[in-house]
């Protein structure tokens, strides 16, 4: 079969997306690549096609959970087996789904980093026909990336063992970094194939705005259709989630910190359309497949143009008009500073911490190699007194060096194993009817599960036993009460996996080269993102295309930059109000602050005069052809500055209620993203008032 009759058959689709073939044609001729592909572009047809085409298994290597479930699900949907190893799971589980990938008629095996270079792994490699080693994420393992992991380093010790071909994909990888990533993958010739990175149907907006709420109410209100925004920290997520409640939009939030029934069921309303705002960090959207997202928002400034760029590329996917809203202001300025401060521990710090881990789980020098423990930053951060910020950022760079595998927020599943043996059950006396029907269903379900701890499916069990999950626990309990079963509940919570036995102090390497070029990439990304969100000339499209290597492109025409210019509208520097004119400050070219010279990020007037301004906030049905010529007509008449134009359609807005208005009514209007109001609006209905040229709102 050719690659466009696999895609027919499996996915339905006719043809590929641009540069799909291309990267599925070179696998095919047992090449290896990179492919460099914007969050969207269709990355995983481009190994499972050739996956599906060869004989023999594909290697899948992506530290994403999320993900390999979610395609591991599509997959056997469509028909083909697949099947995945992760954390959180036993050894036992471990152990039989690596025998059935090598035994078994499977096509894709889903793998976390870690599982690597574990042992278990290792003993079937020998014995596993790899057709394709697959590194999804591949910028993880370049020093030089945004998210360096350590675990990806020994992808490269693959290459000695089996000699297929590699296909490395990444939404985000500057021309650095995408040399260091076929160097680490000991790519047999360089082989780059980028899909470009523009995205036309993405409209970039920037604020620099002090009220971040009413801008996120404004845009929620203003754009139909489902939406993601981003916040930097859970407490956030749920307070926006709420206030956006109670303004009647119907929003939901997402964070690592909730049960995996919760994020589960949260995620598929939001994917269905139940809910149409997910207010989330960044622990949402990896590897979800939802095309139709109208906008993205970030309420805080990411770190990075690589994360920011990944995260607001899930807006749009089906090729419709969409946005993207970035909001800051001098708070978030001093915050980047701060957290590049809490980041990176002193050495001395890190290296405290490693000891006083092993000490947390009583184990002693030279012991503890391979062991998987339950953790919890906050009891160990209470027991020794330790801010939990930096004891975060030091298990991260323990992982970074190859020490531990810090996992965060891993669901464990519900394990049984009968712990009496099978004779001696005819002599227990059950306390009930119940407990005897769940013993004997235990029996008939699983296999194995007299000798080893087995995975359960609790909702299947309940199901069996016509009772429900939270009772079919209680039962479970009251088993292992009467000594018949050993029960570890299901739960939810951050796995550290200890590489090696504990070393004794001084022993322990922190490679501090590697923590210095680490923290001078770090402030690196830091810069460059300020700089694209104080950006006032360059398309912001174009900023960010240059930024990740694309030389040659033209300006969007849609993102504020090209809209303020079309409009005749200079972007003014002013330090933004409220934000001291220090060393941090004074340097960044930014249009803000409460002064009479700041603009609106985009788009016009009102709904109802698109002729005279583009690019309204109206959902799909955004007409953006054409931006110079209809700026022209409005330009033409008067070049009057933002704040002219904002007390003209003051008055207009006005005399079109009859003078029946409301300072409500004024809000919704000219407090808007998506319009090149000035922010000082209230200040100019005052004005305006006080003039006589219109009379006082009546609340």
């Amino acid at each position: 079969m050719l690659p466009v009759e696999v895609l027919k058959e499996y996915w339905g689709y006719d043809g590929f997306r641009p540069m799909q073939e291309e990267i599925i044609n070179s696998a095919l001729e047992g090449k290896d690549v990179l492919a460099i592909m914007p969050t969207g572009g269709g990355k995983s047809v481009c190994f499972q096609v050739p996956g599906i085409m060869a004989e023999g298994l594909t290697l899948v290597v992506t530290p994403l959970i999320a993900l390999m479930k979610d395609q591991v699900q599509n997959l056997e949907r469509r028909g083909v087996r697949a099947i995945a190893v992760h954390a959180g799971m036993s050894r036992h589980e471990v152990d039989l789904a690596l025998n059935n990938a090598a035994y078994g008629d499977y096509k894709f095996l889903y793998l976390s980093p870690e599982r690597i270079a574990t042992r278990l792994f290792q003993s079937y490699l020998e014995v596993m026909d790899v057709s394709y080693i697959v590194v999804d994420e591949a910028h993880c393992i370049s020093q030089w990336g945004y998210d360096f992991r350590p675990d990806y380093l020994k992808i490269g010790d693959l290459r000695e063992r089996i000699g297929a071909p590699v296909i490395a994909l990444t939404a985000t990888a500057t021309p650095a970094v995408a040399e260091d990533i076929m160097d680490k993958l000991s790519f047999k010739e360089n082989n780059v194939l980028r899909s470009g990175f523009e995205r036309p149907n993405l409209s970039y907006i920037v604020r620099n705005v002090e009220d971040k709420y009413s801008q996120i109410v404004n845009i929620c209100k203003g754009v139909s259709g489902s939406g993601i925004i981003y916040a930097r920290n859970r407490r956030k997520c749920e307070e926006l989630s709420s206030m956006l409640r109670s303004e009647g939009i119907d929003a939901s939030y997402y964070h690592a910190g909730l049960g995996q029934a919760a994020r589960s069921e949260r995620q598929a309303a939001w994917k269905e359309g139940k809910i149409q705002v997910m207010v989330c960090t960044n622990a949402f959207g990896m590897g979800i497949d939802k095309p139709d997202v109208r906008f993205v928002a970030h309420y805080d400034l990411p770190d990075s143009p690589e994360a920011y760029f990944q995260e607001a590329g899930r807006a749009g996917r089906d090729g419709k008009r969409s946005y993207a809203l970035l909001l800051w202001n001098g708070i978030d300025v001093r915050r980047l500073g701060q957290i590049e401060n809490v980041s990176f521990p002193s050495l001395d710090f890190i290296a405290d911490v490693y000891q006083k881990l092993h000490a947390f789980f009583e184990i002693p020098y030279d012991a503890g190699i391979g062991r998987q423990l339950k953790f919890s930053l906050e009891d160990f951060c209470k027991t020794y007194g330790l801010q939990r910020a930096p004891v975060f950022y030091s298990m991260k760079y323990l992982e970074r060096t190859g020490h531990i595998t810090f996992s965060e927020e891993v669901d464990i599943p519900t394990k049984v194993r009968i712990s009496v043996d099978r004779k001696s059950l005819y002599d227990i006396d059950l306390p009930s009817q119940e407990l005897a029907s769940l013993l004997e269903v235990l029996m008939r379900s699983y296999t194995g599960i007299f000798s080893f701890l087995q995975t359960v499916d609790e909702e299947y069990l309940a199901g069996r036993l016509g009772t429900t999950v939270p009772q079919l626990r209680q039962l479970l309990y009251s088993l292992s009460l009467e000594h018949v079963i050993s029960y570890v509940p299901a739960a939810h919570s951050d796995v550290v996996f200890l590489h090696h036995d504990r070393l004794r102090p001084g022993n322990l390497d922190l490679m501090p080269k590697r923590f210095a070029m680490l923290k001078d990439s770090y402030h690196d990304r830091s810069q460059a993102m300020l700089e694209y969100a104080s950006e006032t000339d360059e398309c912001r499209s174009r900023f960010l295309l240059r930024y990740f290597g694309q030389t040659e492109s033209s300006d969007c025409g849609t993102c504020d930059v090209c809209r303020s210019k079309a409009a005749g509208f200079p972007y003014h520097q002013v330090v933004p109000s409220n934000c001291p004119a220090d060393e941090d400050n004074a340097t960044l070219g930014t249009r803000g602050g409460t002064g009479a010279e700041r603009s609106g990020a985009s788009g016009g007037a009102s709904r109802s005069e698109a002729s005279e301004l583009p690019g309204q906030f109206e959902g799909t049905s955004v007409q953006l052809e054409g931006i110079a010529g209809q700026f022209d007509r409005s330009a033409g008449r008067s070049e009057a500055t933002v704040r002219q134009y904002t007390r003209r359609k003051l008055v207009e807005f006005i005399k079109g209620k009859g003078g029946d208005y409301s300072i409500t009514e004024i809000v919704a209007e000219f407090d808007n993203p998506s319009k090149f109001y000035s922010t000082d609006y209230l200040e100019i209905l005052r004005q305006l008032i006080d003039d006589g040229e219109v009379p006082v709102y009546n609340d």
